[in-house]
This record gives structure tokens, sequence and C-alpha cells, in this order.
């Protein structure tokens, strides 16, 4: 979603990438942090402000001139390639050029992550993870609250987070009795400090994973995969919120009232960024008009009126 809204919308300020994703490397899982841009193209992959990366976002010791200079050399060794290449490949190269100069020459993004010049009380609310595991993505999660806020104001058309302690196979109840109330103390501070700010019907927020846990425990006191029921939590966006859309059996295995699909709720979504799923479209690769949602979904009737 963060890709197409690159492709579709743009940057709202060139300064700001339009898609950030904060999560972090997930185990074996790297492929699924932040999603890729498939056909839409490697300029519109999430940006990607971490670890020593951050480093890289100023400059160190060049002057605005120098750095001029560069781009001109750059632009010149580029320039006969872009001719040759058919697969959008040095055009989204060309877009990475453009938003790594912009950054570097102004503070806006840098300072929307630095998060030690919001308010302290503010600060204090979204809490802090175990500084014991500074490399685990759960307790960086709690100041990802407050990033993704912050660079919403600053320009960030979406922002992606990932709590990566989730995939509980094993110790289930002992893990989540460590992780839930992290979240809950997160995502409570996320909602509170968007409706206090007047952003609640500019911002929308969804919580979710890719499947659901098996409702019976395994051998080793956990839960597994499950394609069959999932759950989610939205809020903001000027949706109607306060309900409980769908029920499932009495296990938690099964969907028996309103079943809801994935597409409905990015339909939605979309919905709320006045984008219309049934008329929008982008290009594949072959220039092939593709929907931005299955056919014959669209959103939620119970959340928006359309």
């Amino acid at each position: 979603m963060g890709s197409v809204l690159s492709k579709l919308e743009g940057p709202v300020n060139r300064l700001i990438p339009p898609f950030v994703g904060l999560s972090p490397r997930m185990g074996h899982m790297e492929w699924a942090d932040n999603g890729t841009p498939g056909f839409l193209g490697v300029s519109h992959a999430p940006f990607r402000p971490e670890g020593s990366g951050k480093e890289d976002m100023v400059l160190n010791g060049i002057t605005l001139d120098r750095l001029a200079d560069r781009q001109k050399l750059l632009t010149s060794f580029d320039g006969f390639r872009r001719d040759v290449d058919s697969s959008g490949l040095m055009s989204g190269l060309d877009s990475f050029n453009e938003q790594a100069f912009g950054i570097m020459t102004s503070s806006k993004l840098v300072e929307a992550l630095d998060i030690e010049k919001e308010d302290k009380k503010i600060r204090e609310t979204y809490g802090k993870g175990d500084p014991r595991n500074r490399d685990d993505g759960g307790p960086k999660m709690m100041e990802h609250f407050l990033i993704a806020r912050r660079l919403v104001e600053a320009g960030a058309r979406c922002v992606t987070l990932a709590f990566s302690r989730w995939d509980h196979h094993g110790d289930n109840f002992g893990a989540l009795r460590q992780d839930l109330p992290l979240l809950d103390q997160g995502l409570s501070a996320l909602l509170q400090d968007l409706y206090q700010r007047g952003l609640d019907k500019e911002v929308s927020v969804v919580v979710w994973g890719e499947f659901g846990r098996t409702p019976t425990i395994n051998k080793d006191g956990g839960r597994d995969h499950w394609p069959r029921v999932s759950c989610a939590l939205v809020s903001g966006g000027g949706m109607k919120t306060g309900q409980v859309i769908g029920a499932t059996d009495r296990l938690g295995g099964e969907a028996v009232e309103r079943p809801v699909q994935f597409g409905e709720v990015f339909a939605t979504l979309y919905h709320n960024l006045g984008i219309d799923v049934s008329k929008v479209t982008v290009p594949d690769l072959s220039g092939r008009p593709q929907y931005l949602v299955d056919n014959g979904l669209v959103p939620m009737r119970e959340l928006v009126s359309v």
C-alpha cells in the first residue's frame, strides 16, 4: 500500500519519503519486513532509516557546493545508461539519488526521526522497551510508534511498523505476558496522541498480521499459523469506530458471522485517502492497468459511508 501511495500521490514534501518502513529484520523473514514495491519499481520501495544508515542522512564535512559538483558528475556517468535500460531500474535509482540529495541537504527527515526533540511527557506515555534487547523489534516498537506519528506530521504518506516477536510457536503464554503490555501502551499512546492533535480524521491506523493463529495449543505450548481466521484493529481516518465486526465460532477457528477479507480493509483505507478502488488502477510492467484490490471488494460500509 505504501508503494501504491508513493506511485499515485508522490511525496507531500520532497524532503520526506512518501513511504517509510520502520520494520526491523524479522529473523529469517527478511522479505516480509516492509514489503516490496513489486512491478511499481524500486523508486517506490520503502525508505528504511534504521541502524547505521541514519548516519548517512546528513552531510559529513562536505559543503553544499561540493555536493552539487558530485551530483553533476554522477548524472553524467549515468546518462548514457538510461537510454538502454528498459527495466525501469535506472529510473528508480534516479529517484533514489534525487531523494538522497534532498535528505542530505535538509534536516527535516533527521529531525522527524529524533524523538529527543519530542516533549518529555509525551515520550513517557509511549514508554520504552527492554534496553537489554535493543536489537529486537519488539522493544524498539515503543519508540517506532512515536517516530511514525512524527513522520506522518512531517509529510510521510505511509509508515509501517512490525512487532517482531509475535510468531510464538512455543511458550505462547509466557511470551505474551511480556509483549502484550508493550503493545497496549505503545498503541494506546499513539491513538490518544493522534486524537489530541486533531489527526484522527486524517490518519488511519491498522493493526494486524498476515494470518491468524491455530485455535488449539501445540505440544510446545504455542500456536501455529492459521489462515482460516484472523483479526484486525482499525482506528482514525474518520471511520465509525467503537464496534466489533464479524464473529468466530467458540474456538476462534472459523468465521461464522460477517467474514471480512483483507482487500476490504485495504479498500477502506484507500477510501479514507480519497482513492476510489473501483476506478483507480496502476500499470504493470506490460502497461496493463491493475486494480488496487480484487474484483468486487469495496470499502466496509460498517466503517465508512460510500
